[in-house]
């Protein structure tokens, strides 16, 4: 059993907010093992567990807020006796461009308050995480983490959260080393806009880093990409929606930091 958390905070402000990114990636897992929706709460988490391409998997969202998100790591662990080595933390990162992916086996929080939180309660820093890149602010720190994607970002998600349910899945398989071999070097081939920069005209459905086509498929230099229904790429289709529903949350604890 390997147990992958994603981070987030809990509550409809902060409902697909790039802080909330390690949440969407879990839901879209949930998506394509058909199981959105079905998740429950306890250890301080939502919590769905399922088996997926031969492996068995508990996808979580601590519901603590960010800032706490160790207490529900440890709580997790304990009840479903899962060893460091078999615990894969989904996080955002602002230090990364968006749409990039970064494997590590161990490492510091780097500023993350949710990673410090959970370093924290286990006490140790070696455990693997999958940062996912969402763009240098522009402004302060918190509120970049807590503002929602911009329209031509909104547009790629369903891209960058395939990739990161394929690096999550090559993890459960192949372990941090071989995953990061194959996930760190990715690159998000997308052109919501249809044209090229400059405003010359870009890539068509169906060609390589253009939109899908009217199958639903995208083709990328490493291969071909369907899309799951109800994810258009245009960006106006919930990129979060799906298994692990949001628990209503109060009070705003979400915000200290990142």
């Amino acid at each position: 059993m390997k147990l992958v958390v994603g981070l987030g905070n809990p509550g409809g402000q902060y409902s697909e907010t790039r802080h909330n990114i390690g949440w969407m990636a879990l839901d879209r897992i949930a998506d394509r093992a058909g199981r959105a929706g079905r998740g429950r709460q306890r250890d301080a988490s939502e919590v769905l567990e399922l088996r997926w391409k031969g492996m068995d998997l508990i996808l979580a969202k601590p519901l603590t807020f960010m800032n706490d998100s160790g207490i529900a790591v440890r709580k997790l662990m304990a009840r479903n006796h899962v060893p460091l080595v078999d615990v894969l933390v989904v996080a955002d990162d602002f230090a990364l461009p968006f749409g990039k992916l970064r494997f590590r086996e161990a490492g510091s929080h780097g500023g993350h308050n949710g990673l410090r939180s959970i370093i924290e309660e286990l006490g140790t820093e070696k455990f693997s995480r999958l940062r996912v890149g969402i763009g240098e602010p522009g402004r302060g720190a918190i509120d970049h983490v807590l503002s929602r994607f911009a329209a031509d970002e909104r547009a790629c998600l369903p891209i960058l959260l395939d990739a990161t349910a394929e690096a999550v899945e090559a993890w459960t398989r192949e372990g941090t080393s071989k995953a990061a071999n194959r996930f760190n070097s990715f690159d998000l081939e997308c052109n919501p806009a249809g044209t090229a920069d400059g405003g010359t005209p870009g890539p068509k459905p169906g060609e390589v880093g253009g939109p899908a086509d009217d199958q639903g498929v995208r083709r990328t230099r490493t291969g071909w990409r369907k899309l799951l229904p109800g994810t258009s790429g245009t960006g106006e289709d919930d990129p979060g929606a799906g298994g692990c529903r949001r628990s209503p949350g109060s009070g705003d604890k979400g915000g200290g930091g990142r």
